[in-house]
């Protein structure tokens, strides 16, 4: 019974979508002269690259982002200290792809993606959950195809492996070395818990996951990975090195990220520290889950997706955000015609008048 109701849905969908073909001219009524689509986007709760909301923007996106990483590549080989900078053409051409309404129609766009999305139920709708999922599905190909970058780079012998050896300690590892620092005990600590966490197999090197895991550990489903990002937490701010958080070490500092992560936006530059001790005391021991006094590595552990937030936490952002803009009878969720009316929402744009289209700094 419920694979007829499945079935039943995919045709009247289907039937849906050759209506919308068919009454909806060539060119879009919503691609007007005087305004143009962009590739960057102004939506960026958190100071985070927006996701591309249609394959055919992540891989204009991902052509230009490789171009320049491929250019600058060549410069620090070839001329050190010289930072190669993409050439405005690299973002004209395909802006100009992107409004050509010929090759170009947002709203057939919309019309063959739309049944992609709404996958969980299949039911002429798009929910919240489903465009997360889309968003989470566009945002992990972007990183795969970044970590591939970064594994060529790093991968000297061309093995398909990164060891120890052949990835460059980071930048405090190397400073701590060349001072002689008494603290230089800290590099081998990086390598056994950072280096080490990534490798599940415990082959010392790794592959491509690994190394995918090793650059993103929150959106890692590496236990011994995420354990160690909660133990780096508290080597960061355990100022009295006894191995665990007091409230006065997770009150400065820890406290503001994991309230921004449940309120967005919020911001506490005008409230004291007095206003904001009562909350995180309460935090504090809601997290304290052996009422000690103090936060272990593992009761940390329960929040590191919100110390860390993961690429869901800005896919659920964002598909928070366009449905809100896209949901014109505010029932939560997205019909059709919904994102056919909103098309440039999806889309990401921005937009400026025809006449004030002109070199920007932000694409340099």
């Amino acid at each position: 019974m419920a694979k007829t109701r499945t079935v039943l849905v995919y045709i009247t969908l289907t039937v849906v979508i050759l209506v919308f073909i068919s009454l909806y001219p060539t060119k879009t009524p919503y691609n007007h002269h005087h305004r143009r689509l962009k590739l960057r986007s102004s939506f960026d709760p958190r100071h985070h690259s927006p996701i591309p909301f249609d394959p055919i923007v992540a891989d204009i996106e991902r052509i230009r982002e490789d171009r320049i990483w491929e250019r600058q590549t060549h410069q620090s080989l070839s001329a050190p200290g010289h930072e190669s900078q993409p050439e405005w053409e690299d973002f004209m051409d395909a802006e100009d792809f992107l409004n050509d309404e010929e090759r170009f129609n947002i709203t057939t766009r919309i019309i063959s993606l739309f049944p992609k999305i709404d996958l969980d139920p299949v039911d002429g709708f798009v929910s919240l959950e489903e465009m997360t999922e889309w968003n989470v599905r566009s945002a992990m190909r972007e990183v795969m195809h970044r970590t591939a970058r970064d594994m060529e780079l790093h991968d000297k012998n061309r093995d398909g492996f990164v060891s120890f050896q052949e990835y460059e300690p980071p930048s405090w590892a190397s400073k701590l070395h060349s001072d002689n620092n008494s603290h230089v005990r800290d590099i081998g600590w990086w390598k056994e818990g950072h280096f080490y966490s990534a490798d599940e197999d415990g082959d010392g090197r790794l592959n491509q996951t690994e190394f995918n895991n090793f650059l993103h550990p929150v959106d890692s489903k590496n236990r011994k990975l995420l354990r160690w990002l909660s133990r780096e937490e508290i080597r960061e701010r355990d100022t009295d090195r006894d191995g665990k958080l007091s409230f006065k070490e997770f009150f400065h500092g820890l406290f503001d990220l994991l309230r921004d992560y449940d309120e967005v936006g919020h911001n506490t530059s005008h409230e004291s520290d007095d206003m904001m001790e009562a909350p995180a005391k309460k935090l504090f021991a809601e997290l304290d889950k052996d009422n000690d006094g103090y936060l272990s590595e593992d009761e940390l552990l329960l929040v590191i997706d919100k110390i860390h937030p993961s690429e869901r936490y800005y896919a659920k952002q964002q598909a928070d955000y366009v449905i809100s803009q896209a949901d014109t009878n505010k029932d939560g969720r997205l019909s059709l015609e919904e994102m056919i009316e909103n098309p440039y929402v999806f889309y990401t744009a921005i937009f400026t008048d025809e006449d004030d289209y002109q070199y920007h700094d932000e694409f340099r």
